[in-house]
């Protein structure tokens, strides 16, 4: 894996994606929580041709301000850059950015941690005893 892996993603902003249909808040716009779902699964998809066999990542950090509404109906789209590997190899920041028809409305920065997915989630199921 290297340094300015690119990912793109594309949507349309539906009825369901709103903030007031996804219970983050009373308003008829694109909900915050599905824009931080579109930029997180653009950066997971972007590294994950790159990993090995039984491998993928998980989020663990965000730092994303949304900067603009967006109402149901405009296409929005997700860009995310690989743009540091941690020197043990296993955290990945990226430079991230959402985008409606009229312009930026969305941008931070998001880390994911490469992870052995059975032995993680097997781990998450444990905590049911």
């Amino acid at each position: 894996m290297e340094l300015g892996i690119k990912g793109y993603k594309e949507l349309t902003v539906t009825e369901d994606l709103l903030a007031k249909n996804v219970g983050s808040g009373l308003v008829a716009v694109y909900a915050t929580p599905m824009m931080i779902a579109g930029i997180e699964g653009t950066a997971a998809e972007s590294v994950a041709p790159y990993l090995e066999e039984g491998r993928t990542t998980v989020g663990t950090q965000l730092n994303v301000s949304h900067v603009a509404a967006t109402p149901a109906g405009m296409k929005v789209h997700f860009e995310t850059e690989l743009v540091e590997i941690a020197p043990n190899g296993k955290i990945l920041t990226f430079k991230v950015a959402a985008y409606d028809e009229a312009g930026l409305i969305g941008e931070g920065t998001h880390q994911r941690a490469i992870v052995a997915k059975e032995r993680f989630e097997a781990k998450a199921q444990s905590k049911l005893g």
